[in-house]
Order: C-alpha cells, then sequence, then structure tokens
C-alpha cells in the first residue's frame, strides 16, 4: 500500500482520477454524476459488495468542499488496501461517494458555486430557506465585512470581544448553525437546493440498493483538536438511544448533539439530519466524523478571510492567495503527523463501521 502521505492529491482534478481508477482496479461499479457539466464537476460513486445487500455501509467526503483533500484521501485508502488482497465481508455493500461539492473542492472554497454551505442545503420544502438568527443578524457586519481581508485588521480581538460578551456555545451555535438572509456571508444555506443537494437527495437511497440497515460516515475537518476526532450524531439522544454509537465506535469518541460544551453545535439543513428522516426503509444511523485542525478562532478567521477575498478581491492579488492558502491549511494542515493519523483513523472508522454491520 502506498504511503498514507501519498494519498493526498494536490487537486480535486487529480483526486477524482485517482479515485476512479483505483475503484476500477477494486472492482466497483461506478457512476458520474454531473454537477456543472460546463465545468466538469462531478460528485463520483464507488460500490462495491453485494447487488441486494442486507447491509450498507456510506463514506461521504467533499462536502465542505475543500474539506474533501483529507476525505478523499481516506476513501482512497480504504480502495487502495481493497486491491492489494483486504477483504470485503460478504453480505453487504460498502458506497463511497467522493466530492460531493467538487466546485468547493476544485476551488478551494468550503461553499459552491454560489457560496452555499451544502451541509445547511438540505432542508425538507422550499419554505424553509428564509431567516436568520437574530444573533447571526447582529454580527453580520463583524463577520461578513464588505471589504478586501487586511493583515492589520485585530480580527482575534474583535472575535474575543464578542466571545467574552455573547459566550461561545452561544456563538457557535448563532453563527455556524445556518441562515438565509445573507447570500454573501459565511453559513448561507442557500434559498432552494442546490444541484448536489438534488443529487444526493435523488440518488442516495437506491445506491444503498435496498440494504436493511445502514452506517453513513460524513468524513469532515476543522473542529476540535489537532489529529484528533470526534464522531457527531446527527440529532440530540437519550444515553439510551446513542448506546449503539458507544458501543461501536467507543465513548470517548461519540458525542451526542446536545452534548454540553462538546464540539458539536446545532444546525440546519444537514444531510445527516435529512438521511435520517428520508430514508425510512432502512435503518439509517450517521455520523459525522470531525477530525480537529487548528483552535476555533484560527478556523473562523480563515473562513471570514476567505469569503471576503472571494467577493471583493482578485486571484492575482496576495491577499487572496494567502486566504486561499490559509483555508487549505486550517480543513488539511501539511503537517506530516496530522496527515498520518487522520488517514489511520479515518480507515478504523470505517473498519469499525463495517464489523457492527456484519455482527448485528
Amino acid at each position: 500500500m502506498m504511503s498514507r502521505l501519498d494519498l493526498f492529491s494536490p487537486s480535486y482534478e487529480v483526486a477524482r482520477r485517482r479515485f476512479r481508477d483505483t475503484a476500477n482496479e477494486a472492482g466497483a461499479t461506478l457512476e458520474q454524476h454531473p454537477v456543472d457539466p460546463g465545468a466538469d464537476l462531478t460528485i463520483d460513486v464507488a460500490t462495491l459488495g453485494h447487488a441486494n445487500p442486507r447491509w450498507a455501509v456510506v463514506v461521504t467526503s467533499g462536502l465542505h468542499g475543500v474539506e474533501g483533500f483529507f476525505g478523499s484521501a481516506i476513501q482512497l485508502a480504504w480502495l487502495t488496501r481493497l486491491k492489494s488482497g483486504g477483504p470485503l465481508p460478504g453480505g453487504g455493500a460498502i458506497v463511497l461517494i467522493h466530492a460531493v461539492n467538487p466546485y468547493g473542492f476544485a476551488r478551494l472554497r468550503r461553499t459552491n458555486e454560489d457560496n452555499v454551505d451544502l451541509n445547511r442545503n438540505f432542508l425538507d420544502t422550499r419554505d424553509s430557506y428564509t431567516g436568520a438568527p437574530a444573533a447571526y443578524a447582529a454580527l453580520d457586519p463583524f463577520l461578513n465585512p464588505a471589504s478586501p481581508p487586511s493583515l492589520l485588521e485585530p480580527f482575534r480581538l474583535k472575535a474575543l470581544w464578542h466571545i467574552k460578551r455573547n459566550g461561545l456555545p452561544m456563538l457557535k451555535n448563532a453563527v455556524a448553525g445556518g441562515q438565509y438572509r445573507f447570500p454573501r456571508g459565511l453559513f448561507f444555506g442557500g434559498y432552494g437546493p442546490a444541484a448536489a443537494t438534488r443529487i444526493m437527495q435523488q440518488h442516495l437511497a437506491a445506491w444503498l440498493g435496498g440494504a436493511q440497515r445502514t452506517i453513513h460516515i460524513d468524513l469532515h475537518s476543522g473542529l476540535g483538536a489537532h489529529g484528533r476526532y470526534r464522531l457527531l450524531l446527527a440529532e440530540s439522544m437519550r444515553p439510551s438511544q446513542s448506546e449503539w454509537y458507544r458501543d461501536t465506535f467507543g465513548s470517548e469518541v461519540v458525542e451526542p448533539l446536545d452534548s454540553v460544551d462538546g464540539t458539536a453545535y446545532d444546525a440546519s439543513g444537514t444531510l445527516g439530519g435529512w438521511a435520517m428522516r428520508h430514508l425510512s426503509d432502512t435503518r439509517y444511523r450517521f455520523v459525522g466524523a470531525e477530525f480537529g485542525t487548528y483552535p476555533i478562532l484560527r478556523v473562523l478567521g480563515a473562513l471570514r478571510a476567505e469569503n471576503r477575498a472571494h467577493f471583493f478581491s482578485r486571484p492575482d492579488v496576495g491577499a487572496f492567495r494567502r486566504a486561499r492558502n490559509e483555508l487549505l491549511e486550517c480543513f488539511c494542515p501539511h503537517d506530516r503527523r496530522w496527515r498520518e493519523l487522520v488517514v489511520a483513523q479515518g480507515l478504523a472508522i470505517i473498519d469499525q463501521a463495517v464489523r457492527s454491520q456484519t455482527t448485528e
């Protein structure tokens, strides 16, 4: 098997080619779903295993575009191991969904071509795509200044002032929970379902192949301690309801949505929430595998600066390049040890999910 560091691709196009080639070599069934045919941007799906599975394990990467670099590396690692003779348990199916947000992956953005955060875009009705938390509206001038990013701005001091005034938990939920009023703002959920959202909604059930039970692992980065992960559940649960997750993955890494002072925050329009509500023909379980990178203020600062650069700067300007490079660093650090850890841990999470399905 190739070095874990070699699994990280330098671009979306290279990552997609490697995913397709390795999936073919592993004997997978491949599908390509164009999100923007004119720009050659696709969601690629590799399915392995039984045609009529009793169970399925789904692994998604790149829902937040730039996070696709590390998620693709984990998917490629799993396919490479399988191609090299790793076992594929019988009776089930593995579904690898590569680059759910190919635009953000290709352009080094967390959002899609319309500045939509896809993990705030999975709502049930078009009427739901309205409004914003009152606290977000009050913070809009701070979060989304209508000007290019500047190295001279005291962002950290401003952020600490808001945290002291409002508290970090409230600020996290107000800022990152999703808003549908400021289309140039952070965490904008859109005014309707995006193309990638519609593809997932239309095809996810079919990709499961009629499986009676499913565990879905959605790969994310940016929150939490550097090189460590938490498995965030898609909903608030009583201890008895989360018991399966704790038994399967370990109580030390599983975090229900309502955990006090936890990594997670309550967000609207999430992929996991939508899937658990709508895919009722299978016993659907979902975890967001969140791998930590840098402190939350650095990550928020990177998001804020990149968003300002996108709307108010030009690609040939140094501030634009710095903002994009910092965003990539915050969601896929170049640190050798971080990359080795997340691939090893990502493979272990998938293995735990597969074992749980074969023994249940």
